[in-house]
């Protein structure tokens, strides 16, 4: 290895070359005169700039954030680059030479969520909800790492600012038991505009307010005055794709009426006198709502998700842009923050209409969601697992529509009664299907069967099955229940895992589905089955085809739909199926309706309107057709 040694030679060498260089430093150091005229062409540059500030909002809006950062950075010494940039701000460049002039948070909390609020734009960065999590374990955050502005747009001295630019000042306080969290824009000690946040214990709304003081020579009050709300719903379900099916943005406006963008695609809207609005994200909410209706606002929705395998953070972004009016000079809002979940049970309890926010579906559907199906769940869960309530319910539920079930079964045992008869009057008129429709109406009439009395039971059902089926999707006491092999009731369980994905069917077999599935076919089988030959006759749909589409549809559909959902049908069907064995086997006797039948036969029947009426026409098709085969 070569040794290293010291080399006089070197240093002298190094020495006369530094000295070189500080003696040409010196030969080129500029004039007074010179240093006189540098000063002043920094001096025109800085007027310049902020001449090109004053000329449009568009340049405005791009050096704004960059100036007040500069102000908050620039060397206190600097007094020539501090004007510069003060003038660029107004007024509002006292806020950013405050100490809180920097992008330092305050957390705000109660024993329920916790709120991070930002020095620069003082609105909240972050929002977690403490005692729940995604479907990976993790905290649910509503709010986090950018996924959210909150901003307020106004005029002042012919510049157009944007309060999440600049820098509020935060004071924490106490009010009682509550948390209190001011924010504070200054143009002086007392002139500023103040965003006041204030929490409750267990309380997931909490109260916001907007206002102003001392600015009524700062701030334009002629010129529009914005609030605007953009929010990118992050995923926190199994499924990204059945979570952002119940993802969507509603709204309460104009008195009490209720409206929502589209589920899918993009969609807009602009309302008047709106008096909350909802971020929804399936089963978790961000709200803002206000005492003094907001005058316009802009909607928008943009669905996010296209590729459940791409598309897997967020869900839809969301924005409303609010037209405020100043009062007395200035702003004054009182208004309501809402970071939670989509919980009927904690919307009804504010009073505001919240649960309209909700998809528990429209006129008699959502009437007995809200009466009956909810509020009996929320009594059987309140002493017993999510499943057995389930269970439980669709148990009470079916027994309460067993009567109607009587008369759909005892319809169809008439039927089967009549069938050998039907027949015979199909081998009698065969080739004459008028004659056919006419004989068999004729004898239904006269037994007091028909299949229209069979279904009338069915369609009486319908209210009550549908009800049930917004129900389960949107049920937050589901959410993160297990049962049996499904570790949550609110999204689709799973006993295997597909190497592929398979169209509408999903990369994965659910077994609630599969179950339902049977259970429905077996149900179909037993109902259809039995009088399947007598109603195929013209115009009638094909009563096979049904039964077997049903379960397929269950099948296929249903894998990647909540699990609590399945078994809802999984049950109601094997009830239903229970129920009509027993009216078979105990209930019903074939041959006493056969019996009654025949005394009814020989009673004279009268026929209402609609079956006078439907008699005659028949009777004169049947005319039309004899003349034109005469004619032939």
């Amino acid at each position: 290895m070569e040794q290293k040694k010291f080399d006089l030679n070197s240093l002298i060498g190094f020495l006369l070359i530094g000295g070189i260089l500080i003696w040409m430093l010196y030969l080129n150091k500029p004039s007074e005169e010179e240093i006189q005229a540098e000063k002043a062409k920094t001096e025109a540059a800085a007027k310049e700039k902020e001449k090109e500030v004053e000329q449009g909002a568009d340049s405005k809006d791009v050096t704004l954030t960059e100036a007040t950062t500069e102000l908050a950075n620039t060397n206190p010494n600097d007094s020539l680059a501090l004007e510069g940039l003060k003038n660029r701000l107004g007024s509002f460049s006292y806020s950013s030479t405050l100490p809180s002039a920097t992008d330092a948070t305050t957390v705000l909390e109660n024993d329920v969520v916790s709120l991070t609020v930002s020095n620069k734009g003082g609105y909240i960065s972050e929002a977690k909800l403490k005692n729940h999590t995604t479907y990976t374990g993790e905290p649910v955050y509503l709010i986090k790492d950018g996924n959210a502005s909150f901003n307020l747009q106004f005029t002042s001295e012919n510049r157009l600012l944007n309060s999440e630019e600049l820098y509020f000042e935060p004071s924490l306080t106490k009010n009682g038991d509550n948390n209190v969290l001011t924010m504070r824009l200054k143009t002086s000690p007392t002139a500023y505009v103040e965003y006041r946040y204030e929490v409750s214990p267990g309380e997931y709304m909490l109260d916001f307010s907007i206002k102003s003081q001392g600015l009524e020579g700062v701030m334009n009050t002629s010129q529009p005055i914005y609030l605007d709300w953009n929010l990118k719903g992050y995923r926190h379900a199994k499924s990204i794709m059945y979570e952002n099916r119940y993802t969507r943005l509603t709204y309460e406006h104009e008195d009490e009426d209720f409206s929502k963008l589209s589920a899918t695609g993009e969609d807009d809207e602009v309302e008047k006198n709106v008096d909350w609005m909802n971020f929804r994200q399936h089963f978790f909410s961000s709200m803002l709502l206000t005492d003094t209706p907001f005058k316009e606002v802009s909607f928008t929705s943009t669905d996010l998700v296209e590729d459940e395998a791409i598309d897997t953070v967020y869900t839809k972004k969301y924005g409303a842009k609010m037209l405020l009016e100043p009062k007395g000079g200035g702003l004054a809002y009182d208004m309501n923050m809402y970071y939670g979940p989509t919980d009927y049970k904690l919307f009804k309890k504010y009073d505001r209409n919240l649960d309209e926010a909700m998809p528990l579906g429209w006129g008699i559907f959502g009437m007995i969601n809200k009466y009956i199906i909810i509020p009996l769940f929320g009594f059987l869960s309140g002493f017993l697992p999510a499943g057995l309530a389930i269970i439980l319910l669709t148990v009470l539920i079916k027994l309460a529509l067993s009567p109607v079930q009587y008369k759909q079964y005892l319809s169809q045992a008439k039927m089967k009664v009549l069938k050998p008869e039907l027949d015979a009057i199909r081998k009698k008129h065969e080739g004459n299907q008028m004659k056919i429709q006419q004989e068999t109406m004729k004898l239904q009439n006269i037994a007091g069967a028909s299949p229209l009395k069979g279904c009338l039971p069915a369609l009486l059902q319908i209210p009550v099955f549908y009800a049930l089926f917004t129900f389960f999707p949107t049920a937050f006491d589901l959410r993160q229940k297990s049962f049996l092999w499904a570790e949550d009731l609110s999204s689709y369980d799973t006993i295997a895992e597909l190497p592929f994905n398979i169209p509408f069917y999903g990369d994965h077999v659910s077994l609630f589905p599969i179950l339902a599935s049977i259970a429905i076919f077996i149900y179909m089988m037993m109902t259809m089955g039995q009088s399947m030959q007598a109603q195929q006759q013209p115009g009638m749909p094909n009563m096979k085809f049904l039964m077997y589409l049903s379960p397929l549809f269950m099948l296929v559909f249903f894998n990647n739909y909540a699990s609590g959902l399945s078994v809802y049908y999984l049950t109601s069907n094997l009830i239903t199926i229970g129920i009509m064995l027993v009216i078979k086997k105990f209930v019903i006797d074939e041959e006493k309706i056969k019996a009654k039948i025949e005394v009814n036969k020989k009673k004279p029947k009268k026929q209402n309107r609609f079956q006078r009426k439907m008699a005659e026409m028949m009777e004169q098709a049947e005319q039309q057709k004899a003349a034109q085969k005469k004619k032939k």
